[in-house]
């Protein structure tokens, strides 16, 4: 945090092929870096994760939002400029291209397109909206919690 504003430092992403076990030891030695303990991310692959962060001493915990609600959550927050974002051009560009649609009960959904990713623009969205000039509360919060994906921000 910068005052009120929450600061995305550092953005890594690995693409494929890559040992997923060699990946969560290089995002904990990132981690590391920045005195963080605690990551917060999705449920996609079930315990794995967890495991994998706990073996290397980081404590993984389930996100209980929604990828929409992180994304729809984030928009508020850069247009009033309470955060502060890297020139990244992946981020940027799986930013513009997420997609707002309309879903049964009312409820609208907000994802990428059929075959393009979001892993990077999910881990900062994630990452940002927990931040408590974004409501997420606790002062420490970027020393204690990130939001790994395939994309650690």
């Amino acid at each position: 945090m910068e005052g009120k504003t929450a600061v995305l430092d550092v953005i890594r992403e690995l693409r494929a092929p890559f040992s997923p076990e060699a990946a969560v030891e290089q995002f904990c030695i990132l981690l590391r870096q920045y005195s963080i303990n605690v990551v917060r991310g999705d449920r996609y692959g079930g315990l794995w994760p967890q495991e994998q962060f706990t073996k290397r001493g980081i404590t993984y915990e389930p996100s209980e939002r929604s990828k929409s609600a992180i994304y729809q959550d984030l928009l508020p927050l850069v247009n009033s400029r309470g955060c502060a974002l890297l020139d990244h051009e992946v981020m940027k560009r799986q930013l513009v291209s997420l997609e707002r649609k309309a879903v049964r009960g009312g409820r609208d959904s907000i994802d990428h397109p059929k075959n393009l990713r979001d892993d990077i623009a999910n881990a900062i969205a994630g990452a940002l909206t927990h931040a408590p000039s974004a409501g997420g509360g606790d002062p420490n919060f970027f020393r204690q919690l990130t939001y790994p994906k395939m994309a650690i921000v």
